[in-house]
């Protein structure tokens, strides 16, 4: 078995470069909504229809199998909404292949670990890096079963992956799989047939920089007013000149409206996309452009001052202050959230956590250390054997949607993130830290010393190891020993080095006791270093000092 894999050095992450702001669409008329559905459920089979030729098209696609479908599209609607559509298309097509090459390692590590545990004798126990035998025989017939299963699913899912097959669902596959669970779903037919056709529509469009408010698709001015143009097949319903449709609503973008504003006015592209919430019955304008990349921070300035180190857990965040020696200052904090009910209220936790870190970063001047966490092969169900409790855990983590909300929220506010290896992080920090920390008055999570580990890894010192030298003192030594001035107790911590500035001067006299044998205002000597009993200090005052030396004979 080999040793430990090398920790990655930390970095700076990196500030988003696409930003994307979202209003209602409020006071719609029913003509407005009207004509929205037809287009949007013309421009949805349009999609549809395209999706299915790429995914039959595979990894034979090219220059020449995308324009001719775009021809064909732009007859029945326009050049650009054909590009639109087009341009979506193969975007999905490729996340779905993205997916899955994910779904593959996922198999693939679920054989391994199987594979592993059979060749076992049942009831073996494992180790810290690798899992022992099954328990029983039952479990062990049980899975021998389930290694056949998924060997011939990752068969399949090669297969598919060489054919270039995805299997794709416009609308949702698990909208899809709810149409035979209705009465589990609460909903009738109607409903979910409503629900259904609002998430298959097309209403999206690409913006072009030089052209009209940076896009003449849906075209949005900087004074609100929205219109798009109509397809060729719905021309007739036209009620502005060149076949645009104005609606009667007025959009203001109350977060970054400022910046949404300027790229209009100077006619740079922007992108939007309108859709329908059918549980609240209201439509939605969505606006997305890109930003240039911004130079991040220098990692050596986001150290300056120290961090505050983050462990994110599956229902808070552990944070700790550190110095710039690694060293934990004042008390831990924890922000928490409740991801149980729906992904609108998971989501809304999350931010609100997250505002409350930042915030108080902020007030502090300190820059944020994260794991850079990614649990891309590790969710496999294979690999924590019967901790059903503990897969429950490690699947309903947000990362990755924390980590993107984290970067983008830091870069509003002008907080630096500094992400780090997360190997080991837990494990060392509970272990050199966690009982250090704990007082009668403080009890100390692991979690907290997680954070502590992951801020010192952020500043570049060691985790296993104690606090890295203070500063060069330049006053010779510490504070004495507790009790009295003998070192019964143990010598003094630090000792001035030997290059360090003002060694060989005189200590300052500093009023009041410093032991419990020394009353204030004594102690005269206690400036000169030649009256100390020490080696190599002659102690000139003695008067044995001011003889010559006899010989032992005499």
């Amino acid at each position: 078995m080999g040793g430990l894999r090398e920790v990655a050095a930390p970095f700076v992450a990196l500030r988003p470069s696409g930003l994307t702001v979202r209003d209602r669409l409020k006071g719609l008329t029913a003509e407005d909504e009207k004509t929205l559905r037809l287009v949007g459920d013309l421009l949805g089979t349009l999609a549809a229809r395209d999706l299915k030729a790429r995914c039959a098209a595979g990894t034979e696609h090219d220059t020449d199998r995308w324009a001719e479908p775009k021809r064909a599209l732009t007859e029945e609607s326009s050049s650009r909404w054909a590009g639109s559509i087009t341009k979506a298309t193969h975007d999905q097509w490729a996340l779905a292949r993205r997916g899955q090459l994910a779904h593959i390692h996922s198999l693939e590590a679920g054989i391994a670990t199987i594979t592993h545990r059979l060749s076992l004798p049942v009831g073996e126990k494992g180790s810290k890096r690798a899992p022992g035998g099954y328990r029983t025989r039952r479990e062990w017939f049980a899975k021998s079963r389930r290694l056949h299963l998924l060997t011939d699913r990752l068969e399949t899912a090669r297969a598919d992956r060489e054919a270039g097959v995805v299997h794709v669902v416009r609308g949702g596959k698990r909208l899809l799989n709810t149409r035979h669970h209705l009465d589990a779903a609460r909903l009738t037919e109607e409903q979910w047939r409503t629900r259904w056709e609002a998430g298959r529509r097309f209403l999206a469009a690409d913006g072009e920089s030089g052209k009209r408010f940076g896009n003449e698709t849906i075209r949005v001015t900087p004074d609100g007013e929205v219109s798009l143009k109509l397809p060729a097949l719905l021309a007739y319903l036209a009620n502005a000149p060149h076949g645009r449709y104005v609606l009667a609503a007025r959009v203001v973008f109350a977060h970054r409206g400022e910046q949404w504003r300027d790229r209009v006015t100077a006619n740079r592209a922007v992108a939007y996309r309108i859709h329908e919430d059918v549980l609240r019955g209201r439509w939605y304008l969505t606006a997305s452009w890109t930003s240039p990349p911004v130079k991040t921070v220098p990692l050596a300035a986001a150290r300056t001052g120290g961090p505050v180190g983050v462990d994110t857990n599956a229902d808070h965040l552990a944070a700790w202050r550190l110095d710039v020696h690694g060293n934990p200052v004042g008390e831990p904090l924890r922000f928490g959230f409740d991801l149980s009910g729906t992904a609108q209220h998971r989501d809304a936790q999350v931010r609100h956590a997250l505002i409350r870190l930042l915030h108080w970063a902020k007030r502090h001047g300190l820059a944020i250390a994260v794991e850079d966490l990614g649990f891309t092969g590790e969710k496999t169900r294979e690999k924590y054997g019967r901790r059903t409790r503990f897969r429950k855990l490690i699947s309903g983590m947000p990362v990755s949607r924390l980590r993107a909300r984290l970067v983008s929220m830091a870069a509003e506010l002008g907080i630096t993130i500094v992400a780090v290896d997360p190997a080991c992080t837990s494990r060392w920090g509970a272990q050199h830290w966690q009982k250090p920390l704990t007082t009668k008055n403080r009890k100390t999570t692991r979690h907290d010393a997680a954070a502590v580990a992951i801020g010192r890894r952020a500043l570049g010192h060691p985790i296993r190891l104690g606090a890295p030298p203070r500063p060069l003192r330049h006053w010779g030594r510490t504070a004495p020993p507790p009790h009295d001035r003998s070192d019964r107790v143990g010598h003094r911590t630090v000792q001035a080095e030997p290059l360090a500035p003002r060694r060989e001067e005189n200590r300052p006299r500093i009023p009041g006791p410093r032991t419990r044998s020394v009353r204030a205002g004594c102690g005269a000597n206690a400036v000169d270093q030649d009256t100390q009993y020490r080696s190599g200090r002659p102690a000139e005052h003695e008067f044995w000092q001011q003889q010559d030396s006899l010989p032992l004979s005499l």
